[in-house]
């Protein structure tokens, strides 16, 4: 596939992709890009230099600084990408990409190795989503559920110690809740998390061709 960044370079993704994440299974390896009923997707990896601008003005929107709590100067949103890329790799930061267009951001994450599992019941190798939307345009048309579900899909293929999908959004957010429950996630419990009431959603291995 060939991406058209922000910062107007245009990339093949056909390669193999220098991130060092050994605690996902080297996942970003295999992400190649997926037909889904929304297009062809495919999800890269965060390059701080090429990326920052686009995702720091998707931090700012109000719609999204409301439940991600990013908004603010650029190295606010450095800080945070740059936690993740100079980690240990248990975090991957990507940019989903949508017929050749980056349209949103997501974090892969392990969510036993994650403060998460200090709050709430995890399984080794629990595989977690963190998701926005960048254009207001974007959302709420069905598009969340079709990425959702095609992206769950990729890590339940792509880690088989993986027995399930989670993520943690905000209880308030029904935007996000209705997106989860429509790829297929199941809403499991309420648990209280540093800042916020979350809603923990479940995508199940044994239930994927269920819902």
């Amino acid at each position: 596939m060939t991406v058209a960044f922000a910062d107007g370079t245009i990339e093949s993704t056909a390669r193999t992709l220098d991130f060092a994440d050994d605690l996902l299974d080297g996942l970003h390896a295999s992400w190649e890009p997926v037909p889904t009923p929304v297009g062809t997707f495919q999800l890269v990896p965060v390059r701080l230099d090429r990326d920052l601008p686009l995702v720091h003005a998707w931090m700012n929107d109000p719609a999204v600084a409301e439940f991600w709590e990013l908004a603010g100067p650029r190295h606010r949103t450095a800080d945070h990408l740059r936690a993740q890329l100079d980690g240990d790799g248990r975090s991957l930061p990507c940019l989903g990409v949508l017929d050749g267009t980056p349209m949103s951001y997501w974090e892969i994450y392990r969510a036993d190795l994650d403060p998460l599992a200090l709050h709430c019941p995890v399984l080794p190798h629990d595989t977690g989503i963190h998701l926005l939307l960048g254009a207001a345009g974007d959302r709420g048309r069905g598009l969340g559920s079709a990425l959702l579900r095609a992206v769950a899909d990729l890590v339940l293929d792509r880690r088989p110690a993986c027995a399930r999908v989670v993520a943690e959004p905000d209880h308030r957010n029904t935007p996000s809740l209705a997106a989860f429950l429509g790829a297929g996630f199941r809403y499991a419990a309420e648990v209280d998390l540093p800042g916020k009431r979350a809603a923990l959603m479940i995508r199940d291995r044994v239930l994927r061709d269920v819902l």
